[in-house]
């Protein structure tokens, strides 16, 4: 049994008594219950001692008379976190904080760029590219374009062209950057976004 299929399992042996608690909170019968619902005693009794698994068509009259939302009534775990833990690692001597977890075709980091005299390497490879600066001043070649992007600009690029981007002047660099895998979704999206960044970086997909 995997864990989602113990939460289920888990979640329908607490309906019964949950469901019996609400009845006898609103003190009500068995008989008054099965009269405003239209679900019979012997199958409401049946829910209520965990004999029978309930339906959504059983569930929704029940939760109208007892004025609860679905999940209350099942007791429904709540969502994850949405947060994001941001945990900063170095990249080819750049530090950079995934600012998505999801499995999905958008990937988005922040960057810090430290200033580097090294020659640019242009890469390409399926994709779009969306970068904003939010500190010091970045350089970037696309193709046979090369500009430099103060705080505040943006700029957006196919990442099938050739490219690169670095830190420009006597600073460092912070971006926000936002990978499109193309249209691939899932592990795919997901793959194609680590090599993106690996590849930004100046290193090698792992």
């Amino acid at each position: 049994m995997d864990e989602n299929d113990a939460v289920i399992d888990a979640t329908l042996e607490q309906m019964g008594p949950r469901l019996q608690a609400l009845r006898v909170r609103r003190g009500e019968t068995l008989a008054e219950v099965a009269s405003v619902t239209g679900i019979s005693k012997s199958t409401l009794s049946r829910l209520e001692t965990g004999q029978r698994r309930p339906s959504l068509e059983l569930l929704l009259p029940l939760a109208r008379m007892y004025r609860v939302s679905l999940d209350d009534l099942i007791g429904a775990p709540e969502t994850g976190d949405p947060r994001v833990r941001l945990r900063p690692r170095r990249v080819n001597g750049r530090t950079v904080v995934a600012l998505t977890r999801q499995p999905g075709e958008r990937h988005a980091w922040k960057i810090l760029v430290p200033r580097d005299a090294s020659e640019p390497k242009l890469t390409s490879h399926e994709g779009s590219s969306w970068m904003y600066v939010l500190t010091g001043r970045i350089r970037l070649i696309v193709g046979d374009r090369d500009v430099v992007l103060e705080a505040g600009e943006v700029a957006e690029f196919d990442t099938r062209t050739p490219h690169w981007f670095g830190a420009d002047g006597e600073n460092d660099a912070e971006i926000l950057t936002i990978f499109g895998a193309g249209g691939e979704h899932g592990s795919r999206g997901a793959d194609l976004a680590t090599r993106h960044l690996a590849e930004a970086l100046g290193g090698s997909p792992s």
